[in-house]
């Protein structure tokens, strides 16, 4: 896990949407995730994209997992002043990831993400200026919250596309 004092993560993360707009990424990213899962089909999602790394299938269903839990700690950072977030350990939610059914987590991150961006095109200023605290990398506002997530896709896209050569 990151700790608060390195910000490795963060960094690391941010940079890959860099100036993008998190917002046109996440719509982008979207569709060519869906493309890649569709052009990969049932055998090629069954892939891992490195030695010892999640296949294809793993990282839809990390994906669509993703958009529940991204999009549940914005709406507690929204809802709630002073809001601390709750980490959630990927590995231990991945471990349930083996025989996924990976038609149903294509749907459910593209439906979860739709929902998300409908709220995030609606976040004023102050909206997005809101703070929550993460135990693992201290302070984050609303709009760091979401620009991580569209990062977060870049991540796993270059993994998808790695699989398919």
């Amino acid at each position: 896990m990151t700790s608060v004092t390195d910000g490795g993560y963060r960094e690391r993360i941010l940079g890959l949407l860099g100036d993008r707009s998190p917002i046109e990424s996440m719509q982008a990213t979207a569709r060519r995730i869906e493309e890649q899962a569709r052009r990969l089909g049932p055998s090629g999602l069954d892939k891992a994209w490195g030695p010892g790394k999640w296949t294809g299938r793993q990282i839809l269903a990390h994906l669509a997992d993703a958009e529940i839990g991204v999009g549940f700690r914005t709406r507690q950072a929204l809802a709630e002043d002073h809001h601390t977030i709750q980490p959630f350990d990927e590995g231990a939610w991945a471990r349930r990831y083996q025989d996924v059914d990976h038609e149903a987590a294509l749907r459910s991150f593209l439906a979860l993400r739709g929902w998300n961006l409908a709220l995030f095109g609606r976040l004023t200023p102050q909206d997005l200026a809101r703070e929550a605290y993460h135990p693992e990398r201290g302070p984050e506002t609303v709009d760091v919250i979401i620009r991580m997530l569209a990062g977060h896709d870049y991540n796993h896209l270059a993994q998808l596309e790695k699989i398919g050569g």
